[in-house]
């Protein structure tokens, strides 16, 4: 496994500060957004789709300090109905593109979710049992027949046609694809380039055990991301885990991604990752930093710590 970091925790940092504080760090690779909702503060995608010249010293600078590009991201809601739906759909295909100029192979991007019926301007995450009421099933088959599974059959077309193998959907909360068994609704639709960015923060709040995910999902692995979650004492007790509070409250909220070790101990994660590798997966592990508990630089040097420690080699 390879160490690589997403970068838009170094957002203030210029492109070549940023690639020099990764190359200090310690990781072999960087994970850099291409738009949705980042503002892709080191990739600018449409110059460089437009520019061979720039291309190839956007590739030279991350080469010179012997790091490589682990993936490109484009996280957001490309089936919102609204504007951000449709921005987010052009950077989605703009960052594929950009991939496929560059020789990258992989692209990290969540499902997206669409509203519950045409006309409908809101995104509906459908989590409830849908037997009552009755009409939550015909939303929830809307949802991926209608406007999910034909949106990613021409992605699929679009990273054939350019050279790009595989998407990685992060099993975000509030889209289509949040665990290994609506992954598999997606790519049984839609091939097998489509698998799962695993990350263990996620599943963590939601009840699950990442490292039965990782077992249910096998060769569908298509990266993982290195992220802690912490579900806090005496208020999940109280509160349960669902969880309305802003991320920055972080002392209200039953739960809160921290740095890679202050949720879950490194026995932990060194059986994650023993297991991730048993089963196939032997590439990059991207650490995204979103502790909000302590600064930055803390948090990111606390989690690759923790992750150098940890990963199966």
């Amino acid at each position: 496994m390879k160490l690589s970091l997403c970068t838009d925790c170094m957002g203030n940092l210029s492109f070549t500060d940023m690639l020099d504080r990764c190359a200090a760090l310690g990781v072999e690779g960087v994970e850099m957004t291409g738009g949705g909702w980042s503002p892709a503060p080191h990739v600018r995608a449409e110059e460089l789709l437009a520019d061979g010249a720039k291309r190839a010293a956007f590739v030279k600078e991350i080469s010179a300090r012997g790091l490589a590009i682990a993936a490109l991201n484009c996280s957001g809601n490309p089936l919102d109905p609204g504007a951000l739906g449709a921005k987010h759909r052009v950077d989605a295909e703009r960052t594929i593109r950009l991939a496929g100029a560059l020789g990258v192979k992989k692209i990290v991007m969540m499902s997206g979710l669409p509203p519950a019926a045409p006309g409908d301007t809101i995104p509906n995450w459908i989590t409830y049992t849908i037997s009552w009421p009755a009409s939550l099933k015909d939303a929830l088959d809307y949802q991926w027949n209608e406007v999910a599974i034909p949106y990613w059959q021409g992605l699929v077309r679009l990273a054939e046609e350019v050279g790009v193998e595989k998407f990685a959907l992060e099993n975000f909360s509030s889209m289509l694809v949040w665990n290994p068994e609506t992954l598999f609704r997606l790519r049984d639709a839609v091939g097998p380039r489509v698998g799962l960015n695993l990350d263990p923060s996620h599943l963590f709040w939601m009840g699950a055990d990442p490292i039965a995910s990782a077992r249910a999902l096998g060769p569908a692995i298509h990266h993982v991301h290195g992220k802690d979650a912490r579900i806090e004492r005496g208020l999940a007790a109280a509160n349960g885990l669902l969880e309305t509070k802003i991320v920055e409250d972080t002392a209200n909220r039953a739960w809160n991604y921290v740095a890679v070790g202050a949720g879950h101990d490194l026995q932990w994660w060194k059986e994650f990752f023993s297991v991730v590798r048993m089963l196939g997966y032997n590439d990059w592990v991207s650490l995204e930093m979103e502790d909000l508990t302590m600064s930055v630089d803390a948090g990111i040097q606390s989690s690759l710590d923790a992750l150098k420690a940890t990963l199966s080699r």
